[in-house]
């Protein structure tokens, strides 16, 4: 049976270890970014047509600053307007990929005269929406709610079982993550396991992060967890 090093979020990587068990497959958890929710007064939306949401823990955080769930929310992708749904909000439609569709969706659904579009945003986000949406007409305000901070070293754990041969793969969902694995292994004097590794990336930007010498690469078809938990039942099916 393979095992795979998983390191999302805590709170992201629980559903995703329960589908790869489901799929037959061992995990290690190694969450690379640890999430602070920021405080503050509850969010003044009156004049907001859409929420942008461009990851789970923006839902997240969205949710602690702000009571209304009637103002329509456009997600990036599947598994960021499940948690929408799943906190309650009552309008959400998902782009089903990334930044990019995103901004489509907005020019869908939105109308750049009737109110601003605010971007549940952390400290790092991918893409840039306001430059996307701003010269259309659209106004986007975007509003710190998180903070991502990088892990500083690799879990011992996690260093020896990439050591002692323990582990078959890495899942890596977006290039900072994937830049921070990689500086993290050499950190750990382990860049010598990377050609035993099999890389499992969300899109083709990650896979550019990730860098060269792993011992294969997959990268899934779109980029939402649906499709790169397709591309490991491939893999090890």
């Amino acid at each position: 049976m393979p095992t795979l090093l998983i390191t999302r979020p805590e709170a992201d990587a629980a559903p995703l270890i329960r589908r790869l068990d489901e799929l037959g497959i061992d995990t290690i958890a190694a969450p690379l970014l640890e999430i602070d929710y920021l405080d503050g007064p509850d969010l003044d939306v009156e004049t907001v047509q859409a929420m942008l949401l461009t990851s789970a823990n923006g839902v997240r955080a969205l949710a602690r600053r702000t009571e209304r769930r009637d103002i329509p929310c456009l997600a990036v992708g599947d598994a960021t307007a499940r948690t929408a749904s799943d906190l309650g909000f009552l309008s959400v439609a998902s782009a089903g990929g990334d930044v990019d569709d995103l901004a489509r969706l907005v020019t869908e659904r939105c109308n750049p005269k009737k109110g601003v579009l605010l971007h549940a945003a952390g400290s790092v986000s991918a893409g840039d929406l306001a430059a996307m949406l701003e010269p259309q007409g659209y106004k986007v305000w975007r509003e710190m709610l998180y903070e991502a901070r990088t892990a500083t070293v690799l879990p011992s754990e996690v260093a020896e079982a990439l050591s002692n041969g323990g582990v078959d793969g890495v899942v890596l969902y977006s290039p900072r993550t994937a830049t921070h694995f990689r500086h993290l292994l050499s950190a750990a004097h382990l860049d010598d396991r990377l050609d035993a590794l099999t890389l499992f990336a969300l899109s083709n930007n990650v896979l550019a992060a990730a860098g060269e010498g792993w011992a294969g690469t997959v990268v899934a078809a779109h980029p939402d967890q649906e499709s790169l938990l397709e591309a490991v039942r491939t893999c090890y099916g």
